[in-house]
């Protein structure tokens, strides 16, 4: 494919704002269709950087109809081998603040109907997802967060509920006692695909909220209050994600790239 890009990021239509060259814009075409919008390229922090906003440019597609698949397959196939993922969620813990950030480092799902697998034979492949995030993108998250002055959870279990609705108090309650940290609605089968395709990913979460208001007394979440919230931190993510630019290795020097090496059943 003539255009390229060394590292995705997966987001909020903001990052548009911190190019540090000129956007080309693509379409690109996948087996799973069109992805939530065109693919931004630019060079930020002298990486070639593709840009995917998640919910589309406008925010007009819903958790449960994010094309998940054709994301990832697209960003693998402009030659993306590392994806940065920031996200909205709900704290589920009361250390856990609003305007923190959590570097996770496991998930729930609890999303259902969702596609979430490129492998559906005629090859059997069972992917590991033990480890869901890439350990040498989370460990430049967490030291780019505490560069920037940012309190980071270093580690964390997240929730992913099928959404578009919030969750009712009693299963907020649940989540809480059940002893995950963060709620969101995107991290499934974002992460999971990612494994599937061999790339480093990692998600950092900006809490935004407490969710149903269960774990300390405070309203329940609103789309507002999640946005107003989004809105003040904006900064603050894309500080943690143009140092963590300035430092991604060369070559990768984890174990996803061998994600597909004992999975299949041949």
């Amino acid at each position: 494919m003539e255009h390229k890009a060394e590292i995705g990021i997966i987001g909020g239509s903001g990052f548009y704002e911190f190019a540090e060259s000129e956007v080309r814009e693509v379409k690109v075409d996948t087996p799973y269709g069109a992805p939530s919008d065109k693919i931004a390229l630019m060079t930020i922090s002298g990486c070639k950087v593709a840009f995917l906003p998640r919910h589309g440019r406008h925010h007009s597609l819903p958790p449960h109809l994010v094309p998940y698949q054709a994301n990832l397959w697209a960003l693998k196939g402009l030659g993306v081998t590392q994806v940065i993922a920031p996200s909205a969620v709900g704290s589920l813990q009361a250390h856990i603040k609003p305007g923190d950030f959590v570097v996770n480092d496991q998930f729930i799902d609890r999303t259902s109907g969702r596609a979430d697998t490129y492998y559906d034979g005629p090859t059997v492949t069972h992917v590991s997802t033990a480890e869901p995030y890439c350990p040498n993108l989370r460990k430049i998250a967490i030291e780019a967060a505490r560069g920037n002055i940012i309190t980071v959870h270093e580690t964390g279990t997240c929730v992913i509920i099928q959404g578009p609705r919030f969750s009712t108090k009693a299963e907020s309650r649940w989540f809480t006692e059940m002893g995950w940290h963060i709620i969101n609605m995107t991290q499934y089968p974002e992460a999971a695909l990612a494994r599937e395709l061999a790339l480093c990913y990692v998600n950092i979460s900006l809490v935004t909220d407490y969710d149903a208001g269960v774990v300390v007394e405070h309203n329940a979440v609103t789309v507002t209050d999640v946005m107003a919230v989004i809105k003040q931190n904006t900064q603050n993510v894309k500080a943690v994600i143009k140092t963590m630019l300035t430092q991604l290795p060369n070559a990768r020097e984890c174990g996803c790239s061998e994600a597909l090496k004992y999975a299949r059943i041949e």
